[in-house]
Formats: C-alpha cells, structure tokens, sequence
C-alpha cells in the first residue's frame, strides 16, 4: 500500500465495470499477473481499457489473445525456436525473467536432520513442488537415482494423504523402500527457506518446472538440478540457474540429468563445490538484485510506452544487458 499512489477494490465488480474504472483513470500499461489460472480476470483485458497491455509471470506461456500486446520474459524461457508460438511481442530482460525479493527473511532456527526425519548420514535429494508436478516422466528417473546411490532418500512435501500413499505405492513397484521417501508439513516460509540447508540437491520436475520452488531453493542456498524443456513452463528453473550462475545444473536430455543427479550424489566434494558456488553468486549475479531487475523492468516498461506514444508497430525488444553491469 505505501509503493503506491492509488489503490482501489475491484473486487466486487463485473469485468466490464473494472475496465470501464481504468479507462476512465487512464491507466496507459496493464499488467496482467494470471492469464489463465485460478481466480483469473484476464476478461478485464478484453474491454481494451489501456493502449498497452502486458501478460508476466503468473502464467508461463502464450495467451494466445490478440488482446495482449507484450509478454515479459527472457531468451532462455522463450528460445529463437519456440517464439513463432507466442501470439504476444516479447519483451526480452536480461538474465532470468522472473523477479526476485532479495531481502526475503531466513529463519535462524537451527533445524537438524531429525526434525524432519531424515536419516543423519544420508544424502538428501528433494522436491518441494507441488504434487501435480510429478508425472510418470521423473518419477521412475527419481527411483532410479535412489537405486543407484546407497543411503540416499528423496524428501516431499505432504499435501494430501492421497498423493504420500500414490508415490510411496509408485516406489514400491520400482523396488525402492517406500520408507526412503520422506515427507514433511509445509510451513511458514521463512522456516521453510531456513531447512533447505539440510538437503543436498534439489531435483526437478519436467512437464512444469518448479518456478518459485526453484528461487526459494537458491535463496536457501540449496542447489537444483534441472532438465530443460520446449515449453516456457518447462525451461523456468533453467532461466534461474543460468541468472545465478549453475549452468552447470541445466541438462537437456533424461539420460544428462539423471548421470548428473547420481554423479553428485556420490561426491560429497562435487556437493560442497555445488553449494559453495552457489552462495558465491546469490551475492554477486543478477538473479537476486531486486534494485537492478526493478530498474530493468521500467525501463522495459517506459520503452514500450515510447513506442506506442512513437506510434510504432508492436515488435519484440531486448534489454541487452544489466543496467549495472
């Protein structure tokens, strides 16, 4: 409320009604931060209540409405070879496209292995993504990992009783003890941030990646593993870890990802190397400078405005580099 000049409840009006309010408040840029997820408004966007009217970051991909004129995103989510896809212009930022909080609060809480038994001489992969995410693409992969690699358990969080009792039935079938799966409550973030420290490695799903899954694990100073795909979904984690740095951690094929996943599994020396490097460059790249990404998305912004104002055809445009680099 105090980074803003007005705010006013929509809530309770008709899509009609909101972008009758904007139009008349001249709103010159839209953003539009669901496109088509739960609880979505992207109706609002329909009317054509502002000149310029941008799709970010709530919904990984096209929306394929003439309606939208721009979507933010960055060169690795959306590759030369996927743009013919995308009905929107792109605008291109530099590094990842996704903004990032660099003053999120970790909790100095103190976690060992035994709070969320976990075994104490194990290595420990993870995933914090949502259950939906794991398909039948990662999971004989993940099982595999935990055949190949001796005292190693693969820690989830608990959503529903249903999906602890699928995926330990599902390990069973590929004769891993479903006791080497682990699954622990969710909590608050900032004590959720703090016990990424107890696991080793962060390993992905494909179909949809784990996106702010993925910037919690970095924050919390957990490296991730990751396979990048076709789909804008599908290549978040890699945009991440190429903004931090870990391009090491992007593989592009089943067979890269799960050697990778085995190979640092079995090295504690890789694992610490992995680890150092990663609180290296949370520090010193650009994936968790929020003054610089801000700074980078109005002038993003203010170029899109020019353009119109200019009274340009929409085109793509690339902010080629980091304002401070």
């Amino acid at each position: 409320m105090d980074n803003v000049d007005h705010y006013h409840d929509v809530k309770y009006l008709s899509d009609a009604e909101v972008a009758l309010h904007a139009k008349e408040n001249k709103i010159d840029i839209a953003i539009d931060l669901k496109g088509f997820t739960l609880q979505t408004r992207i109706g609002i966007f329909a009317y054509r209540f502002a000149p310029i009217q941008i799709s970010y970051l709530g919904y990984p991909g096209t929306t394929g409405a003439d309606f939208i004129d721009y979507v933010i995103a960055d060169e690795i989510v959306v590759p030369r070879e996927s743009r013919k896809f995308y009905t929107e212009k792109i605008i291109y930022m530099p590094g990842s496209y996704q903004v990032n909080n660099d003053e999120r609060v970790i909790s100095n809480r103190a976690y060992k292995k035994s709070d969320f038994n976990l075994p104490e001489n194990s290595f420990v992969y993870c995933c914090f993504n949502q259950p939906y995410k794991i398909t039948p693409n990662e999971f004989p992969i993940w099982m595999n990992i935990l055949g190949s690699v001796p005292n190693s358990v693969l820690w989830l969080l608990k959503y529903n009783d249903s999906s602890v009792k699928n995926l330990k039935n599902t390990a069973s079938s590929y004769g891993i003890d479903p006791e080497r799966l682990i699954f622990s409550d969710r909590l608050p973030n900032p004590e959720h941030l703090a016990r990424h420290k107890l696991a080793d490695l962060f390993i992905d799903t494909f179909n949809v990646n784990a996106h702010t899954t993925t910037s919690d694990s970095l924050w919390g100073e957990l490296p991730v593993l990751t396979l990048a795909g076709k789909s804008f979904a599908a290549r978040v984690s890699a945009s991440l870890l190429s903004a931090i740095g870990l391009d090491e951690l992007i593989t592009y094929s089943r067979d890269e990802y799960q050697n990778l996943a085995i190979k640092i599994g079995k090295s504690k020396s890789y694992t610490k190397k992995l680890k150092e490097k990663l609180i290296k460059n949370k520090g010193t790249t650009s994936l968790f400078n929020s003054q610089e990404f801000t700074e980078n998305l109005e002038e993003a912004y203010k170029m899109a405005y020019q353009k119109y104002f200019d009274g340009e055809d929409l085109e793509d445009f690339h902010l080629k580099k980091a304002l401070h680099a």
